[in-house]
């Protein structure tokens, strides 16, 4: 029998959303191995200067062309001599660097453009969805060459033409989603408090739109990171002394008989990298989407029935 004067037991707090999807989003192999395998990237990109045995610019003619394991070449040198291994490491950091901030500069700007239409509505919204579907009939391709071209090959250049022409999809997604959560009864008691039109957008409607954005965000980055590697690879991306996967793979094209490694090494690294992204893009999504659940749940029943059945 307890007392009637015991204390009651601590209630547990109830786990929050963002623990929910963390729990969802651990339980994914796939999403767990992607995070991992990107995390050590980024690590390498952010201490690059002390993993690099030797400066990725550094030319020495008299060892070109060494075979892997040679010496202190861990995977050998190009061309010029160039440790191969040592330009991978460096190559990472701008790869990370221009993956990560075209994203973030795409999504910002894109969910700006998107909750302004998807909320306010009437000649706003049109006006808009007019310019976003001219942008979205221009092919990507041509005017990043055609800006790399116009304005130089600068980093600061490249990350921005790869913003500007990868925000429409993100600021259509977010128009959808305003569409939807501008008619919400919590938005019509805001506007009736008071709460201006911005403070509904940032504090409430941003925040309830801000999984799909997220997943949209996880993309972006591998998206970014192999446009990158393709103008690199045109000539028009990362120029020497720098140096990136995108070059590394333009440089060895000449020699692919004599020495394919030069190329095979940084076309794993974009294609590791780029898989990573998009395995942690799919797991935030399983993790957020309230029918997954119920989704394994059927799964794991066809499963058994399957087994039962013995064909």
């Amino acid at each position: 029998m307890v007392p009637e004067n015991a204390p009651l037991p601590p209630s547990k707090r109830p786990p929050g959303p963002w623990m929910m999807v963390w729990k969802k989003f651990s339980r994914n192999p796939f999403a767990m191995t992607g995070l991992v395998v990107l995390t050590i990237f980024i690590l390498v990109a952010i201490f690059a200067k002390w993993i690099a045995p030797y400066d990725p610019a550094q030319i020495d003619m008299l060892g070109a062309n060494l075979k892997p394991g040679t010496g202190d070449h861990l995977l050998g040198t190009d061309e010029l001599g160039r440790d191969i291994f040592s330009r991978l490491v460096y190559s990472s950091q701008v790869s990370m660097t221009i993956g990560f901030s075209v994203a973030l500069i795409a999504v910002c700007f894109g969910s700006i453009i998107g909750a302004i239409s998807g909320y306010f509505g009437g000649w706003i919204d049109t006006l808009i969805m007019r310019i976003i579907d001219v942008m979205i009939s221009l092919p990507s391709l041509f005017v990043n060459i055609l800006v790399m071209a116009i304005f130089g090959t600068k980093m600061i250049y490249l990350i921005l033409i790869l913003a500007l022409t990868s925000w429409t999809g993100v600021a259509r997604l977010v128009r959808g989603q305003f569409l939807q959560l501008r008619e919400m009864q919590y938005v019509e008691a805001a506007k009736a408090t008071g709460v201006s039109s911005w403070g509904i957008i940032f504090r409430h409607l941003l925040r309830n739109a801000s999984f799909p954005i997220i997943v949209n965000a996880t993309l972006m980055v591998g998206g970014a990171i192999l446009s990158e590697s393709g103008l690199s690879y045109l000539g028009l991306g990362i120029q020497i002394p720098k140096t990136s996967w995108g070059q590394m793979l333009s440089n060895s094209q000449e020699f692919m008989l004599t020495n394919p490694m030069q190329a095979i090494y940084p076309g794993l690294c974009i294609l590791i990298v780029v898989l990573a992204v998009n395995f942690i893009g799919d797991g935030i999504r399983d993790a957020l989407d309230p029918r997954q659940k119920n989704s394994r749940r059927r799964l794991a029943k066809w499963r058994k029935n399957f087994l039962k059945s013995g064909i």
